[in-house]
């Protein structure tokens, strides 16, 4: 099976130039994705194009991962319905460390390799290129006519806030990095997300003007959730790769309370195991869905994949300590990430009512959202449901002299330290 019928099976193919599928068994092709440098961590929504970049390399093609360092500071239109914030240089300088550190987890930087991995900034090429250089030497090869057909265009102008020059110009900037990679790199692939096609394809209209020649490019569909709701959101925010940002345990949990429909699609996406073993997996849970066998899967496999068989473990004790029926202590959560909260001991002494003390603490986003759900039934206080939405804490509901155990719902567990 090549690179393309690999991933056509997985769902990762949408557009694709004619000519890429001979491209790839041709010759080994050095191809490269672009990454957004608007935070020092990628979220899940960047594991898509990360497990593209590995499925090349594993195929004998060579990876290189753009990190926009240049057109971080210029914003990007597609699929987008305002202009993003400008970053600074030394925001941006931050948030590529970051992200570049992430990179070196999942590609094979080996340079004893022909097919190593490598990550480049476009603001290196981009920082000495002058607005008259680029107008001469990209800006007449690209008409208007063609930048103002496409559809990210289209849908920007005719919204109540426009388009600035600076996001109508992004497709010749992105066009261009595709064009300095084909003659530095020899990069002759681009991939991407769906929303990003139109860039994509200004990229090798470039080449093929500047240079007579021909490129190539494929996308993949933009990862959607069954229900509607956006990929990768929770009521925390997004979900991060880095375990400081979203916990191994958050992390693992999001995979592991998906929905059947989902998991089916996400097992093929997210993972790397064989056509055989995904459809076996797809079929044993269609005979028992109550098992959840495929979610457990596929949550052990992406979990592994960006943090470790260390923090998976870790991850599975931890929801194994708190869906037990077990009684749980403030020391099975005392070392979890992203579950200890840490609140001012004077206020509790001071007494607080529970609302606030929710809101305070951060467990809920706001006083309303708090007295709905204890109205609803849904919030204990050391393991006692709440019902009385003016009950007052004081230093009698601290346990061991320092803790306040709150639940959530049925499945979300939070421990508040105070200090």
């Amino acid at each position: 099976m090549n690179l393309i019928e690999e991933l056509r099976w997985r769902g990762m193919i949408q557009d694709i130039i004619p000519g890429t599928e001979e491209q790839l068994q041709k010759e080994s092709t050095t191809a490269y994705i672009g990454f957004d440098p608007t935070a020092d961590s990628l979220h899940i929504g960047s594991l898509i194009p990360i497990i593209m970049l590995v499925h090349l390399q594993k195929a004998g093609h060579k990876p290189i991962a753009l990190i926009g360092g240049a057109t971080g500071m210029v914003g990007d239109p597609s699929g987008k319905s305002e202009e993003r914030n400008l970053l600074s240089e030394e925001t941006l300088a931050f948030n590529l460390a970051g992200i570049r550190k992430q990179l070196e987890k999942f590609l094979d930087f080996d340079p004893s390799k022909s097919n190593r991995a490598e990550i480049v900034n476009n603001y290196d090429w981009f920082k000495n290129f002058s607005f008259l250089d680029f107008i001469r030497d990209v800006g007449k090869h690209i008409t208007v006519n063609y930048m103002m057909a496409k559809d990210s265009v289209k849908k920007r102008l005719d919204s109540k806030n426009g388009m600035s020059f600076t996001e109508f110009t992004y497709q010749l900037v992105q066009g261009y990095d595709f064009y300095w990679l084909y003659k530095n790199k020899n990069a002759k692939l681009q991939m991407g997300g769906s929303d990003q096609w139109g860039n994509i394809v200004t990229g090798t209209e470039l080449i093929r003007r500047k240079t007579g020649k021909e490129a190539f490019a494929f996308t993949c569909p933009l990862v959607t959730k069954a229900d509607g709701g956006k990929f990768g959101k929770t009521e925390k925010g997004n979900i991060w790769l880095d375990k400081s940002k979203t916990s191994a345990y958050h992390f693992y949990q999001f995979w592991l309370k998906s929905s059947d429909e989902d998991a089916k699609k996400w097992i093929r996406l997210f993972t790397f195991l064989s056509k055989e073993e995904t459809e076996s997996l797809i079929d044993t849970h269609e005979k028992n869905a109550a098992a959840r066998e495929l979610q457990k899967k596929l949550a052990r496999e992406v979990t592994v994949f960006v943090h470790g068989e260390e923090e998976l473990q870790k991850a599975i004790a931890t929801t194994e300590k708190l869906f037990s029926q077990a009684a749980i202590t403030p020391e099975d959560l005392e070392t979890v990430e992203g579950l200890t909260f840490e609140y001012d001991l004077g206020k509790i002494r001071a007494s607080i009512d529970v609302i606030s003390f929710l809101a305070e603490t951060g467990i809920f986003s706001s006083k309303g959202e708090a007295r709905k759900m204890i109205q609803n039934g849904g919030v204990s206080i050391n393991r006692d449901k709440v019902t009385d939405i003016s009950m007052i804490l004081d230093e009698s509901f601290l346990l061991q002299s320092q803790y306040i155990l709150v639940q959530k719902g049925k499945r979300n567990y939070y421990l508040v330290r105070s200090v």
